[in-house]
Parts: structure tokens; C-alpha cells; sequence
């Protein structure tokens, strides 16, 4: 049974009920715990159904649960939190970040508003959501650029498309992390030696990016390194831990950096592990990263540590606007 249904899959399970009961049989959807000595799914709100295995009459393993709108906005709102750029304003039910240019992340717009409040850029007028939007970055020297997830908005037309990125989570109870003790260090400010590793798309950081790096909503930040015994700084990250309107705390990972002779060698998957455990440590209890589309080893090392795609989002830019945003 454990080779044909792997622990952690989504399932339903049609099991016998004991003499009493008004039915004979009943069932359940959840995740699958365990098959010995008792088969356990774990259903809606947490509640655990264990169930003696010859009672079993019937296991199917099906599709993940598809992720709704509003858990995608739920993260995308505790990704905002923990990657906010140095300037934030909520215009029309967009949520507008200025970063200097660092990062497309930090210089965009997101439709994250409650349902029914977020504008429409379809009105040019001058008075629209979509002038309001091109003047805020106007003033800070940017294009319009929108970060529009899966199912929170379409494209303008005309617009200029770009790089789609994929949004891993996981539960950090179903994720494997190393066993032990931490090895990452983690503390609350990047020193030169992190800032030194860490190649923001191949390249060194601008002066500028240190004030995106530090900024933080409302959370916990930390910045971890693991270094080899002659001090010899192997690996960095960043983690993040943010709550949003569901209560629910996240940790979040960015700026993962290996040292390049030190990569293929399973560091960075440990220092991933690290730092979730870090955020759990601080309360959380989902994890999330953000992976270019294209980057597909990385993302089979996230996949490793049991990650799974929960979103995607886009970039869309003002095709009348300036240039100049990093991505």
C-alpha cells in the first residue's frame, strides 16, 4: 500500500463503519499520514481519521487540492509584507512598491484589494486607477509595471509581457528538513561578507539594494550563512516571517546564494531547510519562495525538500512608460 499510495498524497478512502451506525460504509478526503499499523488521513480542519487497514474497502489517490483565489492572495499579500520595497501605497486596490529599481518584486503594482475594490485600467481618463498608477511611479522615475498573479487580473492589452515566475509552498510539517541542529547562523542585519556572496542575477547589488534587503512589514527578518571551519562564508539566504489577515504565520526565502565552487554539493538545500526551520522556530507554519519559470533546477531542488507550485504570476510594463526596472 505505501508503494501504490505514497505518504503525504492527497486521497479518498472508502472505509466500513462499525455495527451501530445508520450506514455501512462512509468517506473521507485528505492527506494520507500513514498505512501501518493504522491507516490515518488527515481531513478538513486538521481532524485525523485512523482506521484499522482490513476495514479499508477502497484507496484512490487524486489530484492536490486546486488552490484557491484567496490563498493566493493570502501569500502574495505575506510575500508583500516580506519583500516591500522602501515605499508602499494603496491606490484603487492596487498595492504599489518602490525599491530604487531593485527587483521587479519591489517596483511593481498588485491587484491585491478585497474582491470588488481593485480598479479597472481599461479607463485612460485623467482621473483613472490607471493615471493614478502612472503618476505615483512617474514621480519616482519608473515605468508602470504590474505584478498580476493567477486569477487577480488580465494584462492590459498592448502591454509589454515578461518573465513568469513560479510560486512554490509547502506546510513545513510536510517538508523534509535536515535533522539536528541548525547549521545556518542566522542574524537580524546582512554583513559585507553576505552582501559580498549574494549575485543579485549574476551581478554585484547596487548600493540601493541594501534598504530593499532590510525592509520588512510588520515581521521578523533574518539573513543566514553557513559557512566551512576556516570561516569560509559557503551559502546565504534570506528568510522572512509575516502574518497576514487569515492569522496564519509564513516564512519566506529569498536571496539564495551558494558560493559558486561550493554548488552541486547539497548546501543549498541545506541551508533552505535551515532557515524554514528558523521561521518555524518564530512561529510559521506554511513556507513560500519565488523561482523564474525557466529555472528548472532550482526548482527540482525546492521539489526535493518537498515544495509544490502554488501560483504563478507575470510581469505586464507600460508599453508608454520609461525603462530602467530591474526584473
Amino acid at each position: 500500500m505505501r508503494a501504490e499510495h505514497p505518504l503525504g498524497s492527497r486521497v479518498v478512502m472508502r472505509y466500513a463503519l462499525p455495527p451501530g451506525h445508520s450506514h455501512r460504509m462512509t468517506d473521507v478526503i485528505g492527506t494520507l499520514e500513514s498505512v501501518e499499523p493504522l491507516v490515518i488521513v488527515r481531513a478538513a480542519h486538521d481532524t485525523l481519521v485512523e482506521v484499522e487497514p482490513e476495514r479499508v474497502l477502497a484507496l484512490r489517490t487524486i489530484p492536490p487540492r486546486p488552490i484557491r483565489t484567496s490563498e493566493i492572495r493570502s501569500l502574495e499579500i505575506a510575500s508583500v509584507d516580506g519583500w516591500p520595497g522602501v515605499e508602499q501605497a494603496w491606490i484603487d486596490g492596487w498595492l504599489a512598491r518602490y525599491g530604487h529599481g531593485f527587483t521587479g518584486r519591489a517596483n511593481s503594482a498588485s491587484p491585491l484589494g478585497d474582491r470588488g475594490t481593485v480598479g479597472s485600467l481599461n479607463d485612460t481618463s485623467a482621473r483613472s486607477t490607471l493615471a493614478r498608477l502612472r503618476a505615483w511611479y512617474d514621480e519616482r522615475g519608473l515605468p508602470l509595471r504590474l505584478l498580476i498573479p493567477d486569477r487577480m487580473g488580465d494584462v492590459p492589452r498592448d502591454w509589454e509581457v515578461s518573465r513568469e515566475v513560479v510560486v512554490m509552498a509547502a506546510d513545513i510539517e510536510d517538508l523534509a528538513l535536515p535533522e539536528g541542529p541548525r547549521s545556518a547562523v542566522v542574524t537580524d542585519q546582512p554583513d559585507p561578507d553576505w552582501l559580498a556572496l549574494y549575485r543579485y542575477r549574476g551581478s554585484a547589488l547596487p548600493d540601493s539594494a541594501i534598504d530593499v534587503l532590510n525592509s520588512v512589514q510588520g515581521g521578523t527578518l533574518g539573513f543566514g550563512r553557513i559557512s566551512a571551519d576556516d570561516s569560509t562564508l559557503l551559502a546565504v539566504t534570506r528568510g522572512c516571517v509575516t502574518s497576514v489577515p487569515d492569522g496564519r504565520l509564513r516564512v519566506g526565502l529569498t536571496a539564495v546564494e551558494v558560493a559558486e565552487t561550493h554548488r552541486r554539493q547539497g548546501i543549498g538545500t541545506r541551508i533552505c531547510g535551515d532557515m524554514v526551520k528558523w521561521g518555524h522556530e518564530h512561529g510559521a507554519t506554511q513556507a513560500y519562495l519565488q523561482v523564474a519559470a525557466e529555472n528548472e533546477a532550482a526548482q527540482a531542488m525546492y521539489r526535493g525538500i518537498g515544495f509544490r507550485t502554488h501560483h504563478h504570476y507575470r510581469y505586464a510594463t507600460d508599453p508608454g512608460g520609461k525603462r530602467g526596472v530591474g526584473a
